[in-house]
């Protein structure tokens, strides 16, 4: 860490984290570099440590975003301050703790990552590697439900293979809709289209060459057993690799995926809602930011003004 040696104090805390609290060797660092902050800038201001108030670290909060740390930085910063007047509490140095309540600015959420068109179409197409034409069934299957669904993997795994007193999902295939019971335990019904269909009728035909004796699960693995949301995670990124899509694909990029090409087609922001079961309206808005970054994808590859230089 650059800067000045540590206070005493400070790294008699550090030895104590390290010792008795045996924090990560990457903790203890970043842990250093945030208690080294605070004793410079406590400094620069003419602030004794042991005399800090609230106002004065919400002062060296701004300089360390002025400095260009992010939110996630400065929340390590917070806990290492917070940790160091916690200590010296409770050795009756400070009389109170002047980070205690303070939060960090809050982090801007990512807009969560969806497949093109192109590659989730691609992804559904891909034939599974196995030898075994109950599992090839079953991929094909799993991936047509994510994205013709917009099912959460747990509500895909929950599936029976008929409704019961006692299943908490199924398909009633005549009248083509799933039936899922989603967050907070709440019951919705989606559509069910023909593709997800036809790959769901192949799979049933193949399904009693795996499934055990009694085994109500739609979906089993080769050992008969109901299938684990892992076990779907795995499959679905070996069926990605061997379509050549991005690492990373995971069966909520299918449902954010079923979203956001919904969105794109029909704008039906509503629809689009009571279709992935969310209570609020704003979980469901920050599709319409994917659709924008979509439609700017399409305009800047597009349109002749769009290069600026």
């Amino acid at each position: 860490m650059d800067g000045p040696p540590l206070a005493e104090g400070i790294a008699h805390f550090l030895q104590h984290l390290r010792v008795e609290r045996r924090l990560a060797p990457r903790t203890l660092a970043m842990y250093g570099d945030a208690l080294g902050w605070l004793q410079q800038m406590a400094a620069d201001d003419g602030v004794p440590l042991v005399e800090a108030q609230a106002h004065h670290v919400r002062g060296w909060m701004v300089q360390l975003r002025e400095r260009g740390l992010g939110p996630r930085s400065i929340a390590i910063a917070l806990a290492a301050w917070r940790g160091l007047y916690k200590h010296w509490g409770r050795e009756r140095q400070v009389a109170h703790n002047p980070v205690q309540g303070l939060r960090p600015p809050k982090a801007p959420k990512p807009l969560p990552k969806a497949l093109s068109v192109d590659q989730a179409v691609a992804l559904a197409q891909q034939p599974s590697s196995s030898d075994n034409p109950a599992l090839r069934a079953r991929d094909h299957c799993i991936v047509e439900l994510l994205y013709g669904c917009g099912l959460r993997v747990g509500e895909l795994t929950s599936l029976d293979v008929e409704a019961g007193p006692d299943a908490a999902g199924w398909i009633d295939v005549p009248d083509a809709t799933a039936h899922v019971l989603g967050k907070g335990r709440k019951r919705r019904s989606v559509p069910v289209g023909g593709p997800a269909l036809r790959a769901l009728a192949a799979w049933v035909a193949e399904r009693p060459a795996l499934a055990a004796p009694g085994e109500t699960a739609l979906l089993v693995s080769r050992h008969g057993a109901r299938l684990s949301d892992s076990q779907v995670r795995t499959r679905l990124q070996g069926l990605a690799r061997d379509a050549g899509l991005p690492t990373g694909v995971h069966p909520h990029m299918l449902r954010h995926s079923y979203a956001s090409h919904l969105l794109q087609s029909s704008g039906d922001l509503r629809g689009v809602q009571e279709l992935l079961g969310h209570a609020s309206i704003t979980t469901t808005q920050i599709y319409t930011k994917l659709d924008f970054q979509h439609l700017a994808k399409v305009y800047d590859a597009a349109h002749p003004r769009a290069k600026r230089k």
